[in-house]
């Protein structure tokens, strides 16, 4: 489970700089894409978050 949590905080801090640059580079598919960067943003906060909660549980 330790590992899980460390996979799913790894995951989130890629996704995060990942959706900036891909909202920079016109990645997205659209010509004003907030909105695809913004869903990216919090999927990569929330993977990031659970993954430190199931990683402190794991160490309990």
């Amino acid at each position: 489970m330790k590992a899980f949590g460390r996979l799913l905080q790894l995951g989130g801090l890629v996704l995060l700089p990942l959706s900036m640059f891909m909202e920079v580079t016109g990645g997205l598919g659209r010509a004003f894409g907030i909105s695809d960067m913004v869903f990216m943003l919090v999927f990569g906060f929330s993977a990031f978050y659970v993954g430190r909660i199931v990683e402190g549980y794991a160490t309990n």
